[in-house]
Order: structure tokens, then sequence, then C-alpha cells
């Protein structure tokens, strides 16, 4: 996989931009505290090894078929990166909400974040369209299917228990005008960027 690196840079800025988990985990943090939260990021990762899992028929039939398809497929998951950058830039400023919300189980926030994850179009459309890049034809797939999965997976836990943490920490930032911005920005930026150069990769 000799575009591991690559893959690593693009998953952390996946994971770490504004979206549905991330809220669902600043938004945990914020109203029920740490203890309540790592059900639902835990949930979040499992969620998105299950996408991934599903979505394994499909990325198999891509790689089968011609260089075509499979360029198509490629600028088909640069242009959604790039859309999904400037649809960040341009939106509103990110806020958490600070309403009080129950307590919920272990397993009922793990359930929540599963639910969430399995609805997400920006997990889906990435494994399907933007994961078989990475996949390199003359290796073994299934090994490279887990190591890629299970990165992602991990980097869910260990990117979402730092937004955990600093929400509980920078709260008022989180909800600051130029806090919101902030994450915005760079987030998109950083997605244009990697749709550039996604686009640009040689199979």
């Amino acid at each position: 996989m000799k575009l591991y690196p690559f893959f690593l840079l693009l998953a952390t800025v996946t994971v770490f931009s504004p979206g549905p988990g991330v809220v669902m985990t600043l938004t945990n943090s914020v109203r029920c505290g740490l203890r309540n939260t790592f059900g639902g990021i835990l949930g979040i990762a499992f969620g998105a090894f299950v996408v991934a899992a599903i979505s394994a028929t499909s990325i198999g039939f891509i790689l089968a078929t011609s260089a075509l398809v499979f360029t198509i497929m490629k600028y088909i998951g640069a242009a959604y990166l790039i859309y999904l950058g400037i649809k960040l830039w341009r939106a509103p400023s990110f806020h958490v909400n600070n309403r009080s919300i129950h307590e919920a189980s272990f397993g009922r926030r793990f359930i929540e974040g599963v639910s969430l994850q399995l609805t997400n179009p920006k997990a889906i459309f990435f494994f399907l369209s933007i994961f078989p890049q990475f996949i390199d034809q003359t290796m073994n797939y299934t090994i490279q299917f887990a190591v890629l999965v299970l990165t992602y997976s991990s980097l869910v836990v260990v990117i979402h228990s730092f937004y955990a943490v600093t929400a509980r920490r920078a709260k008022s930032w989180f909800n600051s005008e130029r806090g919101g911005r902030t994450l915005n920005k760079v987030g998109g930026a950083t997605f244009v960027f990697f749709g550039a150069a996604l686009a640009t990769a040689k199979r």
C-alpha cells in the first residue's frame, strides 16, 4: 500500500471535519460528561466498520472492472471531497447544543453511534468511491481492506476522544463565532486540497 500515508492523512481529515458524528460527540461531552460519551464514540467507530464491510462487495466490483470505471469513480470521489470542502467553508459557524439531556446507558449510546454512522453520507461515500483508490491490486485484498478499515475506525476513536476531552475544557471556544468559523474554514480548505490531490493521483 504505497499510498497508505496519503490515506492516513485523508481519513484523519475526514474524521476530524465537523459532521453528524462530531456533533454527537461534542454535544454528549458538553451536556452529559465524558463517561456518557465513549459509548457513542465506539458506536460511531463500529458503524464505520459495518459501512466498510457492506461496501466491500461494491469495492471488489470496482477493482475488477475496467480502468475506465475506476477512473470515473476516482473523479466522483474527488468531486465529492471538493464539494464537501466548499460546503463546509460556506457553512454557518459550528455550535454545540448546550441544552440539558438525560443520561443514557453505554449500550444505548453505542447503538445511537452505530445508527448515526450507518446513515452518514460522508462515511458511506468515503468507502464506496474514495476508499477503492488505496487498494493495490497486486497485494492481498483482504489484508489491505482490514488494515485500512481498522485504521479508519481507530482514527474515529482517537479523534472523537480528543474532541470529547477538548469540548469539556474549551466549551466557550467551540460555541464562539470565531471557533466555529475556524473549524469550518480549516476543514473546508483541507477537503478541497485532498480532492484536488485525489483527482491527480495515478492508480
